[in-house]
């Protein structure tokens, strides 16, 4: 006889074996017992808790040639009984939905369920996996679920009912399987054990019942691969089995991360790691020890709440007593952010020990200055009080010199102190990065080349534009929502903007540089003058250019006399003649 694996061995026959499930059991029992049998039924709950099993005895309850009624004790041992147990019962029709997703497969069904059982009293549709039919597939089956032939009854079950049809869900009786406790799990391997002459201690028994997670399936399998061992089972074999990291281990790097000794930390990872474990394993399972240890802290009379043996139970409730629920926190937290990136990486062991040094108290603790912070440290620039008005004196007025504009020596030093300097610099790094936060592309090299940050008090700023161009002063005006937008995002909340014309206008504020005089001996020819109109207007079609994203077609200069007046334009001229001699075509 072939070898049969201890999980098909032990499946529950009658929902008394069911185990950890006993409100289930309970209530499918009296419904049959009283013979109210629902047309449709939806088992949902992790694997391995006892949705397809609870279904085949709920086939065996209904189909029973041991009684002339259903009834919640099936005799397994009647001709339908062994057919439904071997999978080979007519009536019984057990389908795959994720091999059998389509609508064409779901008619086929529909189609036979019309036909009366040929054994048995009903006809028993299970449909595994239900979550993957197609929406398709899952109106199709409406209508019969709703009002289903005579002596037809389906059971669906699945893992994911948030992927179920609401319509579908409302026409069912929905049972939850739960987790099986730890408690409960334990004593059903301990039977096992026992009849399959296992010998494995109780601590390894526990582990396994632990690493299962409430899958009573993945605990049998598990066992079963145990027995394969020539001698007891211990915990130690548990651990190199599944490829976790000992609770043991576990443990040390905790005591090296609490001693501040980041060379030990490093040497716990590094011998781990050299036993096989993968670092996103061992990563994992230290976010599951910090939770266990927060337990410890908070409520260390639950023993029941974690899934450790005894011995590490009591060494976590004596180390809890060392470390804050803040530090606790904070290094769940760093875990759990670094394994996205230990996941997406191509070194994990690197970045595994740049992670662990990073839960060291002394670096834990240390406070990180986020932006807004960041942004909020620097001096602000206020408004410059009023100067009081200086008293007339009788000296004589003393003669202007050439060097009458300069601005005096203790002004100067003002202009150039540190906090001058603090201001300058607060100003540049908010404008540079509210630039950065401009959304639109067009906006952003708009506002970079022609606007610069004058002021700003938290509450209210001021840009300057510098452009003359009353087009471009215009459409920078109305791109004030979208620098609101991109200043909000920059400083964590509202601020107002305010816009000051010409590219001369001051800076606001106590420490902002003062505006300088022009210089007479600098001042352009006329035909200076000229020059540098034509080459600010064809930088404002630059940019209005690339504001469109259009492209000039045609672009000429005329020279102009001294006595040329501008002329309006027509409504429907194609070009504008500007003073300064240049045609732009439209």
């Amino acid at each position: 006889m072939s070898y049969e694996p201890l999980h098909h061995k032990y499946r529950p026959q009658t929902f008394a074996d069911l185990v950890g499930q006993q409100a289930i059991a309970t209530t499918l029992s009296n419904a049959l017992r009283q013979n109210k049998i629902a047309p449709a039924y939806l088992f949902t709950g992790p694997r391995g808790t006892g949705k397809t099993s609870s279904a085949r005895i709920f086939a065996k309850s209904l189909n029973c040639l041991a009684s002339s009624v259903p009834t919640d004790r099936p005799c397994g041992q009647c001709e339908t009984c062994q057919s439904i147990a071997k999978g080979n019962s007519l009536d019984i029709i057990e389908i795959d939905a994720a091999s059998n997703t389509g609508v064409d497969n779901i008619r086929e069904l529909i189609e036979r369920s019309q036909f009366a059982p040929v054994q048995c009293r009903y006809k028993v549709y299970i449909i595994d996996e239900v979550h993957m039919l197609s929406t398709a597939a899952f109106n199709a089956l409406l209508k019969t679920l709703e009002e289903p032939p005579p002596q037809v009854v389906f059971i669906l079950a699945t893992t994911d009912p948030q992927k179920v049809l609401p319509t579908i869900i409302s026409r069912c009786q929905r049972y939850d399987f739960r987790r099986i406790p730890l408690e409960a799990m334990f004593n059903h391997l301990q039977k096992i054990a026992k009849k399959e002459n296992i010998a494995i201690t109780d601590e390894a028994l526990t582990l396994v019942a632990q690493i299962a997670q409430g899958g009573l399936r993945d605990a049998e399998s598990l066992l079963d691969q145990l027995s394969l061992f020539d001698k007891e089972i211990t915990a130690e074999n548990v651990w190199d089995l599944v490829g976790a990291v000992p609770e043991k281990d576990l443990m040390e790097l905790l005591e090296a991360i609490d001693s501040e000794k980041p060379e030990s930390v490093i040497d716990k990872v590094r011998n781990i790691i050299n036993r096989g474990r993968e670092p996103l394993i061992l990563l994992q399972n230290l976010a599951s020890f910090y939770r266990d240890l927060l337990i410890a802290k908070t409520a260390p009379s639950r023993q029941d709440l974690v899934a450790i043996t005894s011995l590490t139970w009591q060494q976590l409730c004596e180390f809890a007593k060392r470390w804050d629920s803040n530090l606790i926190l904070a290094g769940q937290k760093h875990l759990r952010e670094s394994e996205i990136q230990i996941k997406n990486t191509t070194q994990p062991r690197l970045w595994l020990e740049v992670t662990l040094l990073g839960l060291l108290p002394s670096v834990l603790t240390k406070p990180v200055t986020t932006e807004s912070e960041y942004l909020s440290h620097y001096p602000k620039a206020t408004p410059k009080p009023s100067p009081q008005p200086t008293p007339p004196t009788s000296q004589p007025k003393e003669k202007k010199t050439p060097h009458s504009h300069q601005i005096p020596q203790s002004q100067n030093a003002d202009i150039s102190n540190s906090n001058t300097e603090d201001v300058q610099d607060n100003l540049n790094h908010v404008w540079q990065k509210l630039i950065e936060n401009i959304e639109l592309d067009s906006t952003r090299s708009m506002v970079k080349t022609n606007c610069c940050l004058l002021a700003f008090n938290n509450e209210k700023a001021s840009i300057s534009i510098n452009s003359k161009n009353k087009i471009i002063q215009k459409l920078i005006k109305n791109m004030s929502p979208q620098i609101e937008k991109a200043f909000s995002i920059t400083v964590g909340y509202k601020v107002k903007i305010d816009f000051v014309e010409g590219e001369t206008a001051e800076y606001l504020g106590d420490s902002a540089p003062k505006r300088r005089l022009p210089d007479k001996s600098t001042e352009k020819t006329p035909s200076l003058q000229s020059e540098d109109k034509a080459n600010k207007v064809e930088n404002s079609i630059e940019e209005m250019v690339k504001y469109f994203n259009g492209t000039v077609m045609k672009l000429t200069r005329e020279f102009a006399t001294e006595d040329v007046i501008e002329q309006e334009v027509p409504p429907h001229s194609s070009s504008v003649n500007r003073e300064d001699g240049w045609n732009i075509p439209f």
